[in-house]
């Protein structure tokens, strides 16, 4: 818990000891612990020169008090993280002004391996000051669902994220959860029948375009700085985004059983709902019975049950009913 003030877990062991007994000795904590002299007295060096351990009149060890000794660590940590804060925007604007002049070769990174592709994807989020825009097309190679924590991170420090899904990766094996993770923290989604690239946006500063894998060839990505090739690929995202299908919770998350027998009838229940949202958007009847684990017969008898209510014989007349009265 207190790795991020620079102590190891074998520091705040001894800490949290001497803060439960208030005072011991190396040995005493050692036998306690069950662990090397060695590795307490080292501790305790450690300890003491942070001014979380003093010594004792009798040769023993006290605990500095947390509120006092822990508060003062935080603060200067603060301190620091202003400091790096303050440092990257004056270095943000260096490169800014540095890339100007560069030639092609130095606006163009090309990165090799998934690892590498992995660190540049985090990275490139990471400079965002403001926005993160994503588009997200299958297979996943560097990046499978789940495996991108930078997101929560950046979200918690008010980054915003607008991502554009292909209707495909919604088929992809954990794709659905995370996106209804994504969507729960903040994150806009919208969908489109295809994309032409895998793409990461930080603001108009950075993008990372994965490239695409031969068979048994090494998966590579082009970091690209601000220049004119930056700029299309931006104005690109905006087009797409404008004509892409919006993505709701509600049509992706939980499932009830259609079947209930308490169920009103006369009324589109909540799987309904999500059956609706999900055609809305465009997905064939296949991947909607898929996703919301249905069997195709189950889901065109929930669609003709709904077409009954709304009165009307045709898919397309559902559609419009449905929008109409907020069906979906």
């Amino acid at each position: 818990m207190l790795g991020g003030l620079g102590l190891s877990p074998d520091h705040e062991s001894v800490y949290r000891l001497l803060v439960a007994r208030m005072t011991a000795g190396s040995a005493e904590l050692a036998d306690a612990l069950r662990l090397p002299v060695a590795t307490v007295d080292a501790a305790l060096s450690h300890l003491l020169a942070y001014g979380l351990v003093t010594r004792t009149p009798d040769a023993e060890f006290s605990a500095a008090p947390p509120a006092v000794a822990l508060g003062a660590l935080i603060s200067e940590r603060r301190d620091a993280l202003r400091s790096a804060e303050l440092a990257l925007v004056t270095l943000a604007e260096e490169h800014r002004g540095a890339t100007a002049g560069r030639s092609i070769s130095e606006l163009i990174e090309v990165v090799t391996g998934v690892d590498a592709i992995q660190h540049r994807f985090a990275q490139v989020q990471h400079a965002a000051r403001t926005q993160v825009r994503t588009f997200v097309t299958a297979p996943f190679v560097a990046v499978p669902p789940g495996a991108n924590r930078a997101e929560t991170v950046l979200i918690d420090r008010g980054i915003g994220y607008r991502v554009v899904l292909e209707r495909a990766v919604l088929t992809e094996p954990g794709a659905v959860a995370e996106t209804i993770e994504s969507l729960g923290n903040g994150v806009q989604v919208r969908v489109v029948e295809s994309l032409p690239l895998k793409l990461v946006l930080a603001d108009a500063e950075l993008g990372l375009v994965p490239l695409t894998v031969g068979l048994g060839g090494e998966p590579g990505a082009v970091l690209l700085h601000r220049s004119g090739l930056l700029a299309a690929l931006d104005a690109l995202f905006e087009i797409v985004w404008q004509r892409a299908y919006p993505l709701e919770v509600t049509a992706l998350n939980g499932l009830i059983d259609a079947d209930d027998p308490g169920a009103d009838t006369r009324t589109p229940t909540e799987l309904d709902r999500r059956i609706l949202a999900l055609l809305l958007a465009g997905f064939t009847d296949q991947v909607v019975a898929t996703q919301l684990d249905l069997s195709l017969r189950t889901l065109q008898r929930r669609l003709r049950h709904l077409m009954d209510l709304a009165g009307v014989e045709t898919r397309m007349q559902l559609g419009w009913y449905a929008a109409r009265h907020n069906w979906a």
